[in-house]
This record gives structure tokens, sequence and C-alpha cells, in this order.
């Protein structure tokens, strides 16, 4: 099946409509499963819907430069890193001049993924503060939208990035303890 993917892959990004169709039905419910993860913790009254933010992620992957696939969990993980990129532009867009109002776009960071004391995080401060962090270090930015967004494994992260568990498991903790400063530093 890896390779069949790849192929799938492959041929989608080369334009095959047929190869797009069925790359869609083969990841679309577990993409719909991210999208409405990241729901659970919007505010109410979105007017963005998890379907949405999944097809558009969809065409934006797929009407791009082709990509040298490693295969569902690479795609799946740039996936998610697309679907939290729809999601930033439509909240800098509708909320830029609210920023932090009440109609701010909100996540919640809890169990693996909380950076203690910040619960509840607007999705604008936090890409911004990932955007530092990432000049920074790229590895650590990147676990972060691997772990967090995509919420992919230690394991498959590992993979995608081609490092071992172990150093996923300390630059997650070292970009947690990061965001965590950085972001007490916003609110001070």
């Amino acid at each position: 099946m890896p390779a069949e993917t790849r192929t799938i892959l492959t041929q989608a990004m080369a334009g095959d409509d047929s190869a797009s169709a069925r790359l869609a039905e083969m990841v679309y419910d577990d993409l719909k499963a991210i999208a409405e993860q990241s729901f659970r913790n919007e505010r109410n009254g979105h007017t963005l819907q998890p379907t949405a933010v999944v097809h558009e992620a969809l065409a934006r992957l797929l009407g791009h430069e082709p990509i040298d696939w490693a295969g569902r969990t690479h795609f799946m993980a740039v996936a998610a890193q697309t679907m939290r990129r729809v999601l930033i532009d439509h909240a800098r867009k509708r909320d830029a001049a609210k920023r932090g109002g009440p109609n701010g776009k909100r996540i919640t960071l809890d169990g693996d993924y909380a950076i203690d004391g910040h619960a509840d995080l607007d999705l604008v401060v936090l890409q911004e503060a990932l955007e530092k962090l990432q000049r920074r270090s790229e590895r650590q930015a990147r676990i972060v939208e691997l772990r967090f967004f995509a919420g992919l494994t230690e394991c498959d992260a590992a993979s995608v990035l081609g490092v071992s568990e172990r150093t996923v498991r300390g630059d997650w903790l070292h970009a947690r303890a990061w965001l965590r400063r950085e972001l007490a530093g916003d609110e001070a």
C-alpha cells in the first residue's frame, strides 16, 4: 500500500485528475478528523467548516509544484500544516482589527500538548511565536507543527524528519518550554 500511495501522490501532483480523486478518497476522513479536532478548540459561530478547510488544503496542495512525497505520513503532515495555514489566513483576514478580542481565534493546548499556564491561546499569536521559534530552531518549530497541529506521534514525526524519536522527544520538550516563556512575555 505505501508504494501505491506514493504513486497516487505523484500522479495527483502531476495533474492527473483521477489520481487526485483517488487521493482525496484515501485521505479525506483522516484530514477531516484533523480539521474537526482543530475546530473543537475554536470559538462558537466560526464561519469556516472543517469540510471547507480540508477542501482548501487539498486544493492548495495539489495546485502547487510537485513534491517528492515520502509517503502517506509525509503527505498528512504537510496537509495538516496547510490546513493550519488556511485557518491562520482566515483568522488574519477576519479578525485583524479585533485580535485578542471576543471574536479572536482561540485554541486549547491540553494534555501532552499543553504549554503550562497557556491553555487558551490566540491562533495568530501562536503562529507568530512559531515563526520566531522557526528562526531559532527550524526543526523544533517543525516538530511543534507535526505533533500539535498534525497530531503525529513521536515515531511518525521522527520518520517525517529523518531523525530519532529521542531527538523528537527532546526537541518537543525544548520547544514547549521556549513557547511557554515566549507566550508569557506577550502577557507581561
